[in-house]
């Protein structure tokens, strides 16, 4: 039989690309944010870091806050009528209003 070709981050060259500016060290700021229960973010791949890392399909969708586990958090998200949890890094969140 033969074996599916591709893994995690195949057809992802545009998604896990940063912009010129962007390239580079992620500044420590970014990298230790953060956040209370109950606050919306946005899920954001920074490819530069692997730690705590979410399928490329699910990036740019807005979760909510429910709990923290070690260095990362919990982040609920709806995907269509399904919830999913994932344990995201704080480098791939960008805090909402």
């Amino acid at each position: 039989m033969a074996q599916r070709t591709g893994g995690l981050r195949r057809k992802t060259r545009h998604k896990l690309r940063k912009n010129v500016r962007e390239k580079g060290k992620i500044s420590i700021r970014r990298y230790l944010q953060k956040f209370d229960i109950n606050d919306k973010v946005a899920l954001v791949l920074d490819p530069s870091i692997h730690a705590g890392i979410f399928h490329p399909r699910f990036h740019g969708d807005v979760g909510k806050i429910i709990g923290k586990q070690g260095s990362c958090y919990k982040v609920h998200i709806m995907d269509g009528k399904l919830c999913k949890l994932f344990i995201v890094h704080p480098s791939h969140m960008r805090k909402l209003q």
